[in-house]
């Protein structure tokens, strides 16, 4: 007979050292969010689980449960012979659904007859997405949070790569919703589903040390198309800020270089501009629609910061003045400058710390003193 798994705590899954996680939904139910190294084995495919549905709806139960049994058993023979069929008799997998009812039993019972110690997960995926749901709506961060601040270009996840590096604790939500959280943002690949972005936040918050400070990228309440789920977000507005403040000569050419991707996509930028017209004169927008026709990405991300980003980014800083805790000059952002820079971050967060968080609106300094 299988057991139950039921966990009361997101690292209660990695706890219990399952060989395998896997997730018997359809493959489309799989793609919106699953749980973390779950691999996906469906008893009914997309097509299939539609299918037993409109019978369930409009002939009868009976005639669904027929139908889709007989789908279930070949499913589930084609895995056993195929995916699993290198397992052996110690093998300890757990089986999940949408609820934990008839598609996870059908499939974890035949395991359990073979003689595998398979486990089911007591109430399906939403027993797990109640817990990723309370993490980030809820309980959020458990640790005392530091904001990166700093104008467009200021190399904030580069010092955030370099802080983790360090050793020092951080959370990259850009990296999580794979995008740079700015209209040329997009990355390979594209963004996660929501409930996706929010089971890999919460797997980040659940591992933090709350001893420890956790320094963490500002951003608005929408990265690209993600939204910042409520704790999180209220963590980012009340904690103390720390502003980069580089040059806008070494922020425009950091990010004509970094931004590798979205010049090579033919006719990308371009758009992203044409997207700004109805927030500037048509001349200006003709001057960056001409700089991006020659690839002049240097004069053209120096325009658009000047113009566009910087003049939005000094009523996000009214906003949070009070919150501003410490300036770190950063004038080159070349690679030795952006572990200068790192070291200062990293130097102020440990006093902040050792000081119990100093009163918000200090004043600006420029690192430890």
């Amino acid at each position: 007979m299988p057991t139950a798994f039921r966990p009361g705590a997101l690292g209660d899954l990695a706890a219990a050292g399952f060989d395998d996680i896997i997730d018997v939904r359809s493959p489309a139910e799989f793609a919106d969010d699953h749980l973390p190294g779950a691999i996906n084995l469906p008893v009914l495919d997309d097509a299939q689980r539609a299918e037993v549905g409109t019978i369930y709806k409009q002939v009868s139960p009976f005639d669904a449960r027929k139908i889709g049994g007989a789908l279930v058993a070949a499913n589930a023979a084609r895995h056993i012979a195929g995916p699993l069929r290198d397992r052996g008799g110690g093998w300890r997998p757990l089986v999940y659904c949408w609820r934990g009812g008839q598609r996870s039993g059908a499939f974890a019972t035949i395991l359990d007859q073979i003689g595998w110690r398979v486990s089911r997960l007591e109430g399906g995926y939403k027993t797990w997405r109640a817990l990723i749901v309370d993490q980030v709506e809820r309980r959020g961060f458990g640790a005392p949070v530091v904001v990166l601040d700093g104008n467009t270009g200021s190399a904030k996840t580069a010092v955030l790569h370099r802080l983790a590096a360090r050793g020092v604790q951080v959370v990259d939500l850009e990296g999580l919703a794979n995008h740079r959280g700015s209209l040329f943002g997009a990355m390979p690949g594209g963004q996660p589903s929501q409930k996706m972005f929010e089971t890999h936040l919460a797997m980040a918050l659940a591992g933090l040390d709350p001893a420890r400070p956790v320094v963490v990228e500002a951003e608005s309440s929408r990265i690209g198309d993600r939204g910042l789920p409520r704790a999180v977000w209220k963590a980012l507005c009340a904690a103390p800020r720390l502003r980069l403040d580089a040059p806008l000569s070494a922020r425009a050419a950091y990010t004509a270089g970094s931004y590798a991707e979205a010049v090579a996509e033919p006719g990308r930028v371009a758009d992203t501009v044409a997207q700004l017209a109805r927030l500037h004169p048509a001349d200006r927008i003709a001057d960056w629609a001409a700089m991006a026709d020659r690839g002049d990405w240097g004069a053209l991300a120096e325009g658009l910061m000047r113009d566009h980003y910087d003049p939005r980014y000094r009523k996000h800083r009214e906003r949070y003045a009070e919150r501003e805790v410490a300036v770190i000059d950063a004038p080159a952002l070349d690679a030795a400058g952006l572990d200068r820079v790192a070291a200062l971050v990293e130097g102020v967060a440990d006093r902040m710390a050792a000081q119990d968080a100093p009163t918000p609106g200090a004043g600006p300094q420029t690192g430890p003193e």
